[in-house]
């Protein structure tokens, strides 16, 4: 079976991250500076053990984040039989409709990227509503960040993955993956990709936090939807080796409780999820 890194993302620093996101994001870090120049050969090295990844930048200029995607689609046309490359988009400052297209027609990317905390943008703006439009139209699967992160300015009542049951409903084919499980409010994203048959969430960025990891994926078991959980790393803030390593030992957070533990065949299933079929990307 394939693995399918569902969430990386390419970036230069500096260049498209600014030093107010960089500095906010160390200041977060635990201790350990976080690496924000991932460049494609490093990208490369850290997905040495997967047989698949999708790849984009983000376009947030209110937060400081201008990864362009040509950066994306040069990357992606070295290397076709891996990379799958997704095009990030500003709704408050490009060009929605000539970005997407572009994106499509000339660089070639297979997905968009948005991530409305940092865009500073509800999720059911206006705005917004041309991206999900022409995502549906031509079968492009959105990756949102729908959940919680660092930037002080990043505003949080943008943030809860509830708020996108409305594209769901307006939008009943477009397919979407919530980022992060939609953490820390994870139990809205489950609820969510039970009831609508095209939405799923990915579990990238969420293992360095075992307790909130375990919930995550106890509260999808027991709601039916493991299956609608994608593997995904974060990569540079993590990568899929350490992932994966968290993932087979999850039972260990539970170790000697009568707490509910998963089999290797769920966990194995998680690894290998089909990430691909799922997305209409093969």
């Amino acid at each position: 079976m394939m693995i399918v890194d569902c969430h990386t993302h390419i970036q230069e620093y500096p260049g498209h991250v600014s030093e107010e996101f960089v500095a906010e994001a160390n200041a977060r870090s635990r201790g350990t500076p976080i690496e924000m120049h991932a460049p494609p050969e490093r990208h490369w090295q850290a997905m040495r053990n997967v047989d698949k990844a999708i790849v984009f930048g983000i376009r947030a200029l209110h937060s400081g984040l201008t990864s362009p995607n040509e950066y994306i689609a040069d990357y992606v046309r070295k290397h076709p039989e891996k990379l799958i490359g997704f095009a990030a988009v500003d709704p408050l400052h490009d060009n929605v409709i000539e970005t997407l297209e572009h994106a499509v027609q000339d660089l070639k990317l297979r997905g968009v990227k948005l991530g409305p905390i940092y865009q500073n943008i509800h999720p059911l703006d206006e705005r917004m509503m041309p991206v999900y439009r022409f995502a549906e139209k031509n079968h492009l699967p959105i990756m949102i960040h729908q959940g919680t992160t660092f930037p002080r300015r990043a505003p949080l009542k943008y943030a809860l993955p509830i708020l996108l049951e409305d594209v769901a409903l307006q939008f009943p084919d477009l397919k979407v993956v919530i980022a992060h499980t939609g953490h820390p409010w994870i139990d809205e994203t489950v609820v969510l990709i039970r009831k609508q048959p095209n939405f799923f969430a990915d579990i990238s960025a969420l293992h360095y936090r075992p307790w909130q990891f375990y919930n995550a994926l106890v509260c999808a078991k027991e709601y039916g939807v493991l299956n609608k959980l994608l593997f995904g790393s974060d990569y540079p803030y993590t990568n899929p080796d350490a992932t994966i390593e968290s993932l087979r030992h999850i039972n260990q957070i539970v170790a000697g409780t009568n707490l509910p533990k998963f089999s290797t065949e769920e966990i194995e299933h998680l690894i290998h999820s089909p990430t691909l079929r799922l997305l209409d990307l093969e």
